[in-house]
């Protein structure tokens, strides 16, 4: 309903996204990490704003980084026809353009021992150049299996992307990342008749991969995940009638924003880089800014409240090169929360604001967790954020007489 309301201004908005920001406090960590930074900017824009907290899918379900970001973005991440995998999101993030009838998958290059059991997911978290020479190798050992073209392409770190190009080939075949060491790779099985040329291909080239890495001494097999064909996707800009610009570093983020249609810009991988960034594309006929900041998530993972701190408050530190530009509606919040304390992505609502001239302030005078919990908000669905956005930014017509 709400599409027929979009209305069209000179506004501009600012999206910034800390990757699984909220947090949770246990006897182990009595402060969560947004509680224990020194955040003087974002308090103060909190003050002058309207807070509360979101719900990424429903509550006490877990989301993923792909659904979490469409459910930001306003689209419906449950509805069939936003399900993005992983591997198409990847992928599209790196650059490369998916045909309708490709495969796409999410890999991680893994540790196994002697016996085939996983001693490390992550190949130790291989340098981004590591893993840019060992898809190179595997690219020129693996071209063709079966009738059908295999490309490899990097992404980050021991992430890579794999693309299936042929004939009859369906994405419904299980991941084969057991999702702990101490075992085992799973075989990828089809899930249905269809499946099973795809499922064979998978399997010969886990085999020929774990051969080609033999000789590593981190990389040494691959797990494979994100089974996925390219969705339809209703564009962003017909949708809300806004040309929106992603600043993101990481391919994941990159590739949800591309499939919604958004323009990435390159940039770099601190906070202060990508505020340059959007500040420099400020003027560029953009007139909706996503930023996506990664870290956070990364040593929420890790069960690293002091790195988490740090680069909270390194966005911070950077905010006022975003309030310099005058922006006429910023949201700052999370894609999901990601506690310290359970070292994983949770259910738990994400810290939310929104400044403009017509928010309306709360009461809430700093920005955490039990901060925003006292905000005017409330505890609302992820996937009602761009019509709020668009209403603080004068962009939504009064419905009905």
């Amino acid at each position: 309903m709400f599409r027929r309301l979009v209305t069209d201004n000179s506004s501009r908005i600012i999206f910034l996204v800390l990757d699984g920001l909220g947090g949770i406090r246990n006897d182990e960590f009595p402060m969560t990490a947004l509680e224990a930074a020194s955040t003087p900017n974002l308090d103060a824009l909190a003050a002058s704003a309207a807070c509360g907290r979101s719900l990424p899918i429903s509550i006490g379900v877990t989301p993923g980084s792909g659904p979490a970001h469409f459910a930001l973005f306003g689209y419906d991440p449950l509805a069939p026809e936003n399900d993005a995998g992983r591997g198409v999101v990847e992928v599209t993030g790196v650059g490369f353009d998916l045909h309708d009838d490709d495969v796409a998958v999410r890999g991680n290059f893994a540790t196994i021992d002697e016996h085939g059991i996983l001693t490390d997911r992550r190949a130790g978290r291989i340098p981004h150049e590591e893993g840019i020479r060992i898809c190179g190798k595997l690219s020129d050992n693996i071209r063709e299996i079966d009738g059908v073209k295999i490309l490899v392409m990097p992404v980050r770190e021991y992430r890579f992307g794999l693309v299936l190009r042929g004939d009859g080939l369906s994405p419904e075949v299980n991941e084969t990342d057991p999702q702990k060491t101490g075992l085992k790779p799973l075989r990828p099985e089809a899930m249905n008749p269809a499946a099973g040329k795809t499922a064979d291909i998978l399997d010969k080239f886990i085999k020929k991969a774990t051969e080609v890495l033999a000789d590593e001494p981190a990389a040494r097999t691959t797990l494979l995940r994100g089974i996925s064909k390219k969705p339809s996707i209703e564009p962003f800009n017909s949708r809300y009638g806004l040309n929106g610009a992603a600043i993101a570093a990481y391919p994941l983020y990159r590739g949800v924003a591309r499939l919604c249609g958004m323009e990435l810009i390159d940039t770099g991988f601190s906070p202060a880089e990508e505020f340059e960034t959007v500040r420099s594309a400020w003027d560029g006929g953009h007139d909706f800014f996503f930023i996506h900041i990664k870290k956070t998530d990364s040593y929420g993972e890790d069960g690293n409240i002091e790195g988490k701190r740090k680069v909270i408050e390194e966005v911070d530190a950077a905010l006022p090169i975003l309030l310099g530009l005058k922006p006429d509606v910023i949201v700052v919040t999370g894609d999901h929360s990601t506690p310290c304390a359970m070292k994983a992505h949770s259910w738990h609502p994400v810290p939310f604001l929104i400044g403009s001239d017509t928010c309306g302030r709360d009461d809430v005078d700093s920005f955490s967790e039990a901060a925003c919990d006292r905000g005017s908000l409330g505890v609302f669905p992820a996937s009602s954020m761009m019509e709020l956005i668009l209403a603080n930014a004068g962009r939504l017509k009064k419905y009905g007489a």
